[in-house]
This record gives structure tokens, sequence and C-alpha cells, in this order.
């Protein structure tokens, strides 16, 4: 089936990759790598992807889940990268994943009458204006103290001036990574994951990038990639490519971890998103579903890569600048979830604080036959696909077309408002809950009816994965034969985000995910058992900082009331 990642199948794509030479063979499956695969495979290009973990497993799973332009870099004066951020944010919202990325309000409280609404609405004619006419989102509005009340109860009215309201949107990210990677396969690219590129093979003479030696992490063997051009998208994991064979490459990756809560929604009384401004960040309140995200920090971090953890000092300051504007203080008991992530910066000098580096990306060829792209943000990830595919394809013997991933809808966009539309007729259809359809849909868009083919051959699929969450059966038994997972742990924290919106992590429905992917990949009783124990141990470290012991108000780090300029 074009663009299917049957998990069953992966042996034998990785064959294929090993068996002959590629155009671009990808290196990371991160949104940026899934992004590159893509470009290229739509040019009609021979793609290769490996991925050393899982599909958004690093930064593309851990990120705010905001779709938007960055109106605090209007502030920096970056309005380049406002603008073109803008126009990427209206593309997914309109033509690319309509079903994935959808509108969301945001109220900016104002706390001071003469100066701050004047320049913060100063900052929103200037985003809304970069848009253009053809806009899919509304205008910014202001509000009076009491309508700013009236759609956000939790704000603590003392001093409260107004508001402001503008809108941006959001996205499952690690969702999205996943169908960007599964558009790129139904364009003829193959992807495999667990799969760790260990060097860069060289010309004869030493002169050029001609592939990259990878580890299957499955079995421990490793295969030679052969590709004209080897395009790196590794994220935070940049500098470590770089230097498998010594590459000097025009820049470095620092990192900076964000942090997020995500909270219970009877914890913030509210029915848009907000956003403030701290010390060293911005804090967005985020909806999310039956649940808040709530974040972020922006420190650096020089530790390890693969699982940046929260601190219990980073969940007491979310808390701390949260409570400076709410009514009814939050607490460590409304947070259900914690997550890490970090954020690839390009350095330009050593001493440039991580919250004073641009996120604009930048692409570099250290080496003919290979091609690198670090920095830039979720949302803009199609133009830095694009930018890096361009510079790799410079000089191959057959000149490539140029790119045309802006008019190319991703899996699941084609059709979706046909089926949101049927969604009632499609839930008696197949016996199902009309709000399980509904959330089906919303997830799969167009392909949810590949899913409720699942359910129609085997009822018990239509079952709920855990109860109390719309998650079905399902969507384990899809992860597995659509969406290439191969662990637990892909299922739980990334195709199903029980990781994050469960108490206890999802650490409840590992035996069920177990059960339904073992059927399919033909675990064993202890292959079961070891994946669930490994999950446990997996949950229980990302939960850590929750467990920590909490700091006392007066200890806590110190966070200044909001300061009135656009965030």
């Amino acid at each position: 089936m074009p663009g299917a990642l049957d998990a069953r199948d992966r042996s034998a794509a990785l064959q294929k990759l090993a068996a002959g030479p590629l155009d671009v063979l990808v290196v990371g499956g991160g949104i940026t790598g899934a992004g590159a695969a893509l470009d290229a495979a739509s040019r009609g290009l021979r793609v290769g992807l490996v991925e050393s973990r899982d599909l958004a497993a690093g930064t593309s799973s851990r990120s705010s889940k905001l779709i938007h332009g960055g109106l605090r870099y209007l502030e920096q004066g970056d309005f380049k990268l406002v603008r073109e951020a803008l126009r990427e944010r209206d593309l997914l919202v309109t033509r690319l994943a309509p079903h994935l990325v959808r509108p969301v309000p945001f109220l900016y409280p104002l706390y001071r009458k003469v100066v701050e609404r004047p320049y913060v609405s100063a900052g929103l004619v200037i985003y809304d204006a970069m848009e253009g006419a053809r806009r899919p989102v509304p205008h910014h509005r202001h509000l009076s103290a009491r309508g700013a009340l009236r759609r956000a109860p939790a704000l603590r009215p003392d001093r409260l001036a107004g508001a402001m309201v503008y809108y941006d949107a959001q996205v499952d990210d690690a969702r999205h990574t996943v169908t960007v990677a599964r558009t790129a396969a139904a364009h003829g690219a193959i992807v495999v994951t667990r799969a760790c590129a260990t060097s860069l093979l060289r010309s004869p003479d030493g002169s050029a990038v001609i592939g990259a030696r990878v580890l299957d992490k499955e079995t421990d063997r490793s295969v030679d990639i052969l590709a004209d051009r080897v395009v790196v998208c590794a994220g935070v994991w940049t500098d470590l490519v770089h230097s498998l064979d010594g590459v000097r490459a025009a820049y470095e990756v620092r990192m900076s971890k964000g942090v997020h809560l995500v909270m219970r929604k009877s914890a913030i009384d509210a029915d848009a998103g907000m956003i403030v401004r701290t010390e060293k960040s911005v804090l967005f309140f985020i909806p999310w579903g039956e649940r808040w995200i709530v974040g972020t920090t922006d420190t650096e971090w020089s530790g390890e890569r693969d699982e940046p953890t929260a601190t219990g000092e980073d969940v007491d300051y979310i808390l701390a600048a949260a409570n400076r504007i709410l009514a009814t203080p939050l607490t460590r008991a409304d947070v259900i979830g914690v997550y890490a992530g970090l954020r690839p910066l390009v350095a330009a000098a050593a001493e440039t604080p991580t919250t004073k580096l641009s996120r604009e990306h930048v692409v570099d060829v250290p080496l003919p036959g290979l091609a690198t792209v670090a920095g830039g943000k979720f949302t803009t990830y199609r133009l830095m696909a694009r930018d890096v595919v361009d510079a790799a394809v410079e000089g191959l013997p057959r000149p490539a077309p140029p790119s045309v991933t802006d008019q190319l809808p991703l899996l699941g966009a084609d059709g979706f408002p046909a089926v949101r539309a049927a969604a009632r007729r499609l839930a008696e259809d197949y016996g199902l809950p009309l709000a399980a359809v509904q959330h089906l849909i919303s997830r799969y868009g167009s392909l949810t009816c590949e899913l409720l083919d699942l359910i129609g051959a085997n009822r018990s699929l239509g079952m709920p994965l855990l109860d109390g969450y719309p998650y079905l059966r399902a969507e384990v038994a899809y992860a597995v034969t659509h969406e290439g997972a191969l662990h637990v742990d892909d299922v739980l924290a990334r195709r199903i985000r029980l990781l994050i919106e469960s108490p206890d992590a999802g650490t409840a429905a590992a035996p069920e995910v177990a059960a339904i992917m073992g059927g399919l990949l033909g675990w064993g009783r202890r292959r079961r058992a070891l994946e669930i124990r490994r999950y446990a141990d997996f949950a229980a470290a990302n939960s850590e900082a929750l467990q920590s012991p909490e700091i006392l108000p007066e200890e806590a780090t110190p966070t200044p009331t909001p300061v009135p300029v656009p965030a």
C-alpha cells in the first residue's frame, strides 16, 4: 500500500537500501529529515532515510506542539523568519495538512494600561499584515479586562488591564512527522528506523562522500549504503555526525532545553490559549484536548542528547511563572506529565546565550556529496528541507527539478472535508460511537478508512485501549502495519501520546500494546515481558522530575512580572 511503513517489512527495506545506489540518503528521521526525504522523493529522485531510533524520537516529539510565526522574533527584528513561518503556517492549515494543523486562539494579557496595549497591538498589526490578504485565521482583537476574564476566568483580576486575542495553529508534532515520512514513502522513499549511520563512506581518493555505513540496531549488523548525495538532518546530533569522519562544518550546534508540563483541563479555566513573557523565555498555556500544555523553559544543555531530562527545579519554575498570572495557583497535583526537548540552535559565537541565537536555519556543504542543515524551527521544516535538498542535488549528473512540496498535501489531507462530513455515517456503518470516529478523523484525516477496515476485520480492535482515553486498539495495530512502530515506546510515546497524557505515563496500557504488537511482530512471552519492563523504566525516567522534592515558593527560582513586549 503506498505510504505504508510496515514494521514487518523492515528487513526487506534495509536490503533495498543496501542493494543499489541512491540519489539521496537522508540521515535523521525528525521533521526536517522526513521533510527532506519527501522533498527529494517528490522530485523524482531515488531516496532513502535512516533514523537511529524512531521517527520523531528526539526534538520532533517534544516541542510546544505549535505551528506559529513566532511573535517574539519580531522584537528581535527577525522579520524574514516570521514572514516565512506565517506563510508556512497558513499553507499547512489550508492545503498541506488541514487534518493535522488547526488554528487556535491565544490571549495575551495586558498589565500596563498606557504603554502596553499600543506596543503589543503594533506588534500584532505587523504579525497580521505579514500573512497577506488570503489568511485562514482571524485578525487580532482587543479585549477589555472584563472581556479577558470572560474568556479566561483563570486570570488574576488585579492589575489586569485587558488582553489581545490573536491566532496561531497547533499540531501533534510526532504524528505530523510520521505522516510526512509516510508521504515520502508514498512517493518512493525507503524509510528505515533503528538504523544508525556510524560513518560516512568516501570516494577512493577521500575527497567526496559517497554514502554511509549503517548499523542495524535490531540485529547489530552493519550495511553500506551508497548514494550520490548524503543529507544530514540530525538536529542536536549534527555535531556528532560531523565528527564521524572529521568533517569540518561551517557552524556548530548548541542545545537549548525546553521543558513542558501537561496539566489537567480543570486546572485552568479558559477557552483560549494564553501567552506571557518571563525573564528568560515565554510561557504558553496551550489547549491540548482534555488537557493543557504549559511551558517552556530555555536553558543551555550539555548532557545526554537521547533523553534530556526535566528537573524538579524546571517543574517548579514553570509553576511559579504560571501562578503569577493565575487566580487559583497550580500545584504539582495538577500536573499529569512532563517532557523535555532540545532545540538545535546554530551557534554564532561561543559566548552567545541560547536565548539570543537565531532560529533561522543554516545549510552547509562541507564536502562534495555531503549537505547538512541545522537550526530552524518546526514550523519552517519544509523550507529547511527544500534548501538542503537544493544544495545537495546541485551538480548531479541528471539535473533535479525544483521542489514541489508547497503543492503536495500530506497523506490524509486529500478528501479530509468529505470524510469529516461522513463521520456519523461511518460510525453507523462500523458500529462505533460517533466520538470514536471523530477522534480517528482528527488524527488520520481521510486515512481513517484504513483504521476502520482493520476494525471491520477484527471487532476487538474497535475497543478503547485504556478506559477514559479516546485511543482505540486499532491505532496500535495501525502503528505497526502502517507507521513503522517497532517497540512499545514507539506507540505509547509518539503514535499515541499516553506517555504525557496519563498520570501513570501509559504503563497501564503497555501490556495490551505489547500483546497487539506481539501478535503482529511474532513476539513470544519473554519478548513481550521485556518490552513492558523497558517501557515502565522509560516512563519512570521521563516522569522523575515530578517525584523530586518540591521547592517551597519562597525558594523557587524567581520569575519577574510579565514584561510588556510582544512574546
